[in-house]
């Protein structure tokens, strides 16, 4: 009895990769293959916000009326959802030859002559919102009504919701992960204390980075009583970490954080990019709000998703989401700017077949 050793090559869509490249040994039999290959099919995911001058949400839109730009490269829309319905898998999505973003499926790909059978997991309905709460000594002044600002938003949120809260001061506090059960969440609210310096941006950092471990909608909505004083690292690489992965950044903020002009542009720059919104409110009455506003928000969104066209550019890529027709020109929208492609991943894989002499 001879033995013959497959090797299978398994290669992700990457950047650098701008086609999918599967390498693979076998036995000559073109009749019958003995092998599938698999990779990870990438697609980019787009929560989109369409409103007027005013600020009043416009719904009812349908996937004809938006246009989809990656750095003017023209896009297919692959799945579309309004408000918290399932996004449904519009007809002739398919993965294209570009490369990757943030949500990761899988999907077989065949041998050849066989049918594409693989189905991309759609995102599922509601959001998965985590909350980091400034606990530092910015807050010692009314550190009581923040904390019953958030249970209320807390407790406000749709039911499919999901959340988690976090805290920070110097120091990094997963106080609830991520739950469904309001009751666990709010008395991880109620146990936080005011104290410390405040390391916001690496305590952000390490939040996008829990929400960039679930799929489907992710928002991040941050409580900040002042600038940062003590973190390690730049907000610019917590800013460009969250655009990749499409994780919104709410940001609220007291009049104390409005008071410094580097905090200012940083939240008001952050949440822009991200497809967030940045607040900074006079009072505790004013702050409620804002997590009244982003409620709304969250339960207004469009979910958008395409497979990106090949695209040889390595680096930062922008997105630009257009609305058809004349009729839709007055309308503004928000979402995300951009992301940068993922860099690439190969596993090799050994099989073994044995035949008769």
């Amino acid at each position: 009895m001879k033995e013959r050793v497959l090797l299978l090559l398994w290669v992700a869509l990457t950047p650098f990769a701008g086609t999918p490249v599967c390498v693979a040994a076998q036995e000559n039999k073109p009749d019958k293959p003995e092998y599938r290959l698999a990779v990870d099919v990438d697609m980019v995911q787009l929560n989109v916000a369409v409103t007027d001058s005013k600020g009043n949400y416009l719904t009812g839109l349908r996937p004809s009326d938006f246009t989809i730009l990656e750095d003017g490269i023209q896009e297919k829309i692959a799945t579309f959802g309004e408000e918290n319905e399932v996004p449904r898998r519009l007809p002739g999505s398919t993965p294209g030859a570009g490369s990757p973003p943030v949500e990761h499926h899988s999907a077989e790909v065949p041998a050849p002559g066989e049918k594409l059978t693989g189905r991309p997991t759609s995102p599922v309905a509601g959001a998965k919102v985590f909350i980091l709460f400034d606990t530092s000594n910015y807050m010692y002044r009314g550190f009581v009504f923040a904390q019953d600002a958030i249970c209320q938003f807390i407790r406000s949120l749709d039911h499919p919701d999901r959340v988690a809260f976090y805290s920070y001061s110097r120091d990094f506090s997963r106080a609830s992960l991520l739950a469904s059960d309001r009751f666990q969440v709010v008395r991880g609210v109620r146990t936080t204390v005011a104290g410390d310096d405040a390391a916001l941006y690496d305590a952000l950092l390490m939040t996008v980075k829990d929400a960039a471990g679930f799929s489907g909608r992710r928002v991040v909505v941050v409580f900040s009583n002042g600038p940062d004083n003590a973190s390690m690292v730049a907000p610019e690489d917590v800013r460009e970490l969250a655009e990749s992965e499409g994780i919104p950044i709410y940001m609220i903020s007291t009049q104390q954080a409005r008071l410094d002009p580097v905090s200012t542009a940083v939240f008001e720059r952050m949440s822009a990019t991200t497809g967030g919104k940045a607040y900074f409110a006079k009072n505790w009455t004013e702050q409620q709000q804002a997590f009244v506003s982003i409620r709304e928000d969250l339960a207004h969104l469009y979910s958008l998703s395409y497979y990106p066209q090949l695209n040889p550019n390595r680096g930062w890529r922008r997105i630009t989401v257009k609305l058809e027709g004349q009729h839709l020109q007055k309308y503004h929208i928000r979402t995300r700017s951009g992301y940068r492609p993922q860099l690439a991943r190969t596993t090799p894989q050994v099989m073994t077949t044995t035949e008769a002499p």
